[in-house]
């Protein structure tokens, strides 16, 4: 490059100069070039081990260990427990399968599947008597939880060989969903094919059942049957055994203390994108308003601010948002306790090795703990009481807690009724067995996470690339012992007022994208089927269509089934919705509601009244169909619609129509995002 860029000039200058002197020149711009490159090269040779390299190497994601064999191998565990969860549950089972492992003389590991190298299963034969066990959540519409998600690639496209591996699967779901443990299925039959040898049989934990005594039974069953497959007998070791060490800071720098971020120090403070579950945006609140004219309950509209954060979403979207505790139930808590809810505090592990330093958080205070990231208003599952009941100075409460976490139909019985049928959340069990009074970093230890909420967005981002839009309907009702017990996150939202004296209110949040999503193709018709707060993701739908109409496109018929209670009472996005169908946005607003006379009308009965329509544009036009709501009655009663309509309108029998269905579905022509 030198040589080429320089001979023009030198060219240009000696034009009249004689043959000689260009030869000589020549050799001297040579020699200064070879010269320069020469100490060029020598120089880049030296300053080869650039400052990046170091960078790299310090960097985090680098010095974290990916094997779980090795981490075994040195931590003398021969138990992994995988787990795959979403809302939490499925980590908190798996940590106790993990502690449970000393009782049988053996060493267990929890382990979530993103953080290590599952290819490594393989491997998990080279430390005697080892067991893998998966706790599986399914999510969804048969997904996998977010950290299961590279797992469940990996075991769809691998072709390992598992021979010699011993393992087991916990699957957790809900039977009202179409998928029920698709997710545990699948891991359990996927092992089985690659070679791995199941020496337990698959559990089902139904969530709308209850998963607490699913789990309890099938790991009451599953011990023996390791000990058998083994050889090994219980240790009989029933004590309770601390997981972590409580450290009280005195004279700690007040910026090194979290407040309620979720990762990063000072997160809420310095916002960097990208925004996730462990980075959340905090959205300003700019609308929050009341929806329903009348009536006992609240239903409500807010919005979002995202302006600025490079928050992508798209309609169908999940919005997550962390919502906070209720200061009074944690006041009374630290009351009840005797402690100062202020003092600054960590829980340290006991197991050096293990990648979860702390339960949340630390360094912290008992207070925030409490506020951002226990939760206190569920029901505590049986090893929580278990794990309090050497606490209670009074034998018979004792006798009761422990009986309660045994796997005996009396116990069972006296949990349900005491605890889940009553709604007793840990504030009121310490209320009404006053002789119960535990330390409260122990309690800290063993409350589960306060998780993130989900809520279908309402809104499209075409038509609001800076806001998102949630539709909920605030949580409070009555238990039996007389108490009010509050959703956590609906009344949370309710108080977020936009300007709350003069400071602008703020969500943590992020977005977690879904299979919810209109058709490709914009002249396929669709119809939405969203009674209450099931409308959510139809308004984003429907902006979407009209947007679409906007741009000059064609756009297929827009149907929408609606329910609620009464038209004058819970008629959600009334004003809107019939702007939509006055503008020949929605093709047809089909509106049920339910109680406005003598015989119950629901959006089912509409299906069915107008199946003709219903089975021209599902049968011939190729249409879209899409649920949102109540996963238990409504979805279950719509699709049985449709069961019907089929065997009506397309001459099929019950078994045909099921099929249809089934088959409308997987091409992603049946769509559903519900709850229970």
């Amino acid at each position: 490059m030198a040589d080429t860029q320089a001979d023009p000039a030198a060219q240009s200058e000696l034009m009249d100069e004689d043959e000689p002197f260009f030869s000589n020149l020549d050799v001297l711009l040579f020699s200064l070039i070879a010269g320069l490159l020469i100490y060029w090269l020598i120089f880049r040779k030296k300053t080869e081990p650039i400052p990046e390299f170091k960078k790299i190497e310090s960097m985090p994601q680098t010095t974290r260990e990916t094997s779980f064999i090795d981490k075994m191998k040195k931590t003398g565990k021969n138990i992994v427990v995988f787990y795959g969860s979403q809302t939490g549950t499925a980590e908190e089972f798996a940590n106790r399968l993990a502690k449970d492992a000393h009782r049988y003389g053996m060493k267990g590991m929890a382990a979530d599947p993103e953080e290590y190298d599952l290819s490594e299963l393989s491997r998990l034969t080279e430390i005697e008597n080892s067991i893998a066990i998966f706790c599986m959540a399914t999510y969804g519409e048969g997904d996998p939880t977010d950290n299961a998600q590279d797992f469940y690639d990996w075991l769809q496209e691998g072709d390992a060989d598992f021979s010699g591996v011993k393992y087991t699967v916990f699957a957790l779901g809900n039977k009202t969903y179409e998928h029920y443990n698709a997710m545990g299925k699948y891991v359990d039959k996927r092992l089985s094919e690659l070679g791995a040898q199941r020496i337990f049989d698959l559990g089902m934990g139904d969530d709308d059942g209850n998963l607490e005594e699913d789990f309890v039974s099938w790991r009451e069953q599953f011990w023996p049957a390791v000990c058998e497959h083994f050889g090994v007998e219980a240790t009989g070791e029933e004590s309770s055994i601390r997981q972590y060490e409580l450290k009280v800071h005195s004279d700690l720098n007040m910026n090194k203390i979290y407040t309620g971020e979720l990762g990063r120090l000072k997160s809420f403070e310095n916002q960097k994108p990208p925004f996730d579950s462990k980075n959340p945006f905090l959205a300003p609140v700019t609308v929050n308003r009341k929806l329903n004219q009348a009536g006992d309950r609240h239903l409500m509209h807010l919005e979002l601010d995202i302006t600025g954060s490079k928050i992508r979403y798209e309609s169908g979207d999940h919005v997550a948002v962390y919502p906070i505790n209720d200061s009074v139930i944690v006041t009374r808590i630290g009351d009840l306790l005797g402690v100062d809810l202020d003092a600054v505090i960590s829980l340290n592990n006991l197991d050096e090795e293990s990648n979860k330093k702390h339960p949340f958080p630390c360094p912290t205070t008992y207070r925030t703990a409490l506020t951002h990231y226990l939760d206190i208003t569920n029901s505590p599952r049986t090893n929580v009481l278990y794990e309090l009941a050497q606490y209670a100075t009074e034998p018979k409460d004792q006798e009761n807690m422990r009986k309660m976490a045994s796997s005996s139909p009396e116990g069972k019985a006296l949990y349900q009724s005491w605890v889940l049928d009553s709604c007793r959340n840990i504030l009121a069990i310490l209320e009404d067995l006053p002789s119960l009074r535990p330390p409260i970093d122990h309690l800290c230890e063993l409350l589960p996470r306060l998780q993130a909420r989900y809520y279908s967005i309402a809104s499209s981002s075409k038509v609001h690339p800076n806001s998102i839009h949630i539709c909920a309907v605030v949580v409070e009702y009555e238990t039996k012992t007389g108490r009010v017990n509050k959703g956590v996150a609906t009344n949370w939202l309710k108080s977020k007022m936009p300007t709350d004296n003069g400071h602008k209110a703020t969500v943590p949040m992020y977005i977690r994208k879904s299979q919810f999503r209109l058709p490709f193709k914009s002249t396929n018709p669709v119809i939405m089927i969203g009674p209450g707060t099931g409308i959510a993701p139809f308004m984003g739908f429907i902006q979407e269509r009209g947007w679409l109409k906007e741009q000059g496109k064609d756009v297929g018929e827009t149907v929408l089934y609606y329910g609620c209670r009464y038209k004058n009472e819970d008629f959600l996005y009334q004003e809107e919705l019939e702007e939509f169908e006055k503008t020949a946005i929605l093709t047809a607003l089909n509106v049920a509601f339910s109680r406005d006379q003598a015989e119950k009308v629901y959006v089912q009965h509409l299906l069915k009244k107008n199946k003709e329509t219903v089975w021209r544009l599902v049968h011939t036009d190729n249409a879209h169909i899409y649920i949102c709501g109540d996963a238990r009655n409504m979805a279950r009663d719509v699709q049985n619609a449709f069961y019907e309509i089929a065997e009506e309108l397309g001459g099929m029998s019950r078994t045909q129509a099921v099929d249809y269905i089934k088959k409308l579905m997987t091409k992603g022509r049946y769509s559903q995002d519900v709850w229970s």
